[in-house]
């Protein structure tokens, strides 16, 4: 009886096969390139495996038996379905699958999302079935999903004192200390550093990059954790703060911000492509991770 299904019995069933469309052992012979004896042999051994009798021989001629018809329909299902498997497994050796989470920092600029995007359109236009989901946070979130598995790849400025991930430089961005149109030094023709002395600043959302800051708040009533409201505390009059030159520009345009010693208080923050040191990629995620490096290589 047949329980196991072994390379061998694909051969013998291959053999019965071809046996069948060749209308017996003796016509058989010359496509399968053996004398009609082997073949009798191997029909033999085909039939002791499945336990039943698959073809009458003899001066009456070939004929299949009742079971022989059977076992020849599933035959020819089970060699199609060999091929239709075949055909997809190669192509799923060369097609990138699975699902990508990737993360990037609040409030990015639209150059960067510009050339994210072309990451994202270049990794499309591989042979690829990859589902990709995006998800924006502040970095220590973006840090905190890294750690846990839950993002494979993250995009922001982090810390860079966690030891399990990997950082690879994107670009820069550029900060500047700000105040609105309300505040006092807004409209005071020179301002000195001891003018920002007693300022209450806004703590930057970014709390670990809050000591590269040229300018440090000596009191802070104002603390928030994304952009958006750094620049609402900012726009309140009460307050000064650092914002990304990007987020600023529109509202200097209007009259609302003024940046405060662009020279001297203005610094650069890295931003980093970041992942898991620890966890293996996939092939998928080097394939992103290479068309971001790439997007990003020629700025």
């Amino acid at each position: 009886m047949l329980s196991q299904l072994r390379d061998l019995d694909l051969q013998l069933l291959r053999l019965f096969v071809s046996v069948v469309e060749n209308g017996g052992f003796s016509a058989a012979q010359g496509e399968l390139g053996i004398g009609q004896s082997t073949i009798s042999t191997q029909m033999a051994k085909l039939e002791t495996r499945l336990g039943f009798r698959l073809c009458e021989r003899g001066k009456a001629g070939f004929r299949l038996t009742p079971k022989g018809e059977q076992v020849l329909a599933a035959t020819r299902k089970l060699f199609s379905a060999i091929e239709t498997f075949k055909g997809e497994a190669q192509g799923m050796a060369d097609k990138l699958l699975g699902e990508l989470h990737v993360g990037l920092s609040e409030a990015l600029a639209d150059e960067v999302l510009e050339r994210v995007g072309a990451a994202i359109g270049r990794f499309r236009r591989r042979n690829q079935a990859v589902q990709i989901e995006l998800l924006s946070a502040t970095p220590a979130e973006l840090e905190r999903r890294l750690l846990q598995g839950q993002l494979q790849l993250a995009i922001g400025y982090f810390s860079g004192s966690q030891t399990a991930l990997d950082y690879r430089p994107l670009f820069s961005e550029s900060q500047h200390l700000y105040c609105g149109r309300g505040h006092p030094l807004f409209a005071q023709p020179q301002v000195e550093a001891a003018d920002l002395q007693y300022c209450d600043g806004v703590l930057h959302p970014y709390r670990f990059i809050s000591a590269d800051e040229p300018w440090q708040a000596g009191s802070s009533s104002a603390r928030c954790e994304q952009v958006d409201g750094s620049l609402a505390f900012i726009l309140s009059g009460a307050h000064i703060g650092y914002l990304p030159q990007h987020i600023a520009a529109p509202w200097l345009a209007r009259g609302q911000l003024r940046a405060l010693q662009p020279q001297q208080l203005g610094f650069s923050v890295e931003f980093r492509l970041a992942q898991h040191r620890g966890r293996q990629p996939g092939e998928a995620q080097r394939a992103l991770e290479q068309d971001l490096l790439a997007a990003f290589a020629d700025q």
